[in-house]
């Protein structure tokens, strides 16, 4: 268990911890659990990556940048909750957290990145809130359990591969202003039986390559 204290003493001078720097306890196979306190701004990146036993993490209020890679391959983390004031969720955020459940993004977060939650394969619901307006390329490629996503119409942009492998999706609804969507998005989501095509898309391409059960399409 790891408890960060909010302030330390150096040199006769104190210090508030407002940083947690880059692979900062990457690598730590043994440490299930850690809190991290309210004076802290900025997870950086691989933080925590590699800890493969973590299964608990309270991520503060005050947390505004969740850097690339920070909880990737967390194995046996359950669930997240991602604090209001965070605008971007990076790259390989929560990447391999393979037991990961359930996630809540906040509505102040405009982008979801490049494999952010990929081969989150227990992950059953995210809800995408109003406000994003990009998911980034494999972001939930390979979340087998997911049933269903409803994405809002602030999204513009769905790249690569965003959904590649969800087997289990059943459901999706695309928005309705959506600019580009792009090749594979939805490859092998072999659960996806029918699929409504926005008027505002100018070019479709192999977006549901491999979905073997898509029976019907409606433009």
């Amino acid at each position: 268990k790891l408890v960060i204290p909010s302030k330390v003493k150096y040199e006769g001078s104190t210090y508030y911890v407002v940083l947690i720097g880059v692979d900062a306890f990457a690598d730590c196979t043994k440490l299930t659990s850690v809190r991290i306190p309210s004076t802290v701004q900025i997870i950086g990146n691989r933080a925590f990556s590699r800890c493969k036993q973590l299964t608990s993490v309270r991520i503060p209020k005050g947390v505004r940048e969740i850097g690339p890679d920070a909880f990737n391959d967390c194995r046996e983390l359950t669930s997240v909750r991602i604090p209001k004031g965070v605008t971007k969720i990076y790259d390989d955020a929560f990447a391999d957290c393979r037991a990961l459940t359930s996630v809540r993004i906040p509505k102040g977060v405009t982008e979801i990145g490049s494999d952010a939650f990929s081969c989150c394969i227990e992950l059953t619901s995210v809800r995408i809130p109003k406000g994003v307006t990009k998911i980034g390329r494999d972001a939930f490629r390979k979340c087998e359990k997911l049933k269903s996503v409803k994405i809002p119409n602030s999204v513009k942009v769905i790249e690569s591969g965003a959904f590649a492998s969800c087997d289990n999706l059943r459901s999706i609804t695309l928005p309705k202003n959506i600019e580009v969507i792009e090749e594979y998005a939805f490859q092998d989501c072999d659960g996806i039986t029918h699929i409504t095509i926005p008027g505002s898309l100018t070019y479709l391409g192999n977006l549901f390559r491999h979905c073997s059960n898509l029976t019907s399409v409606t433009i």
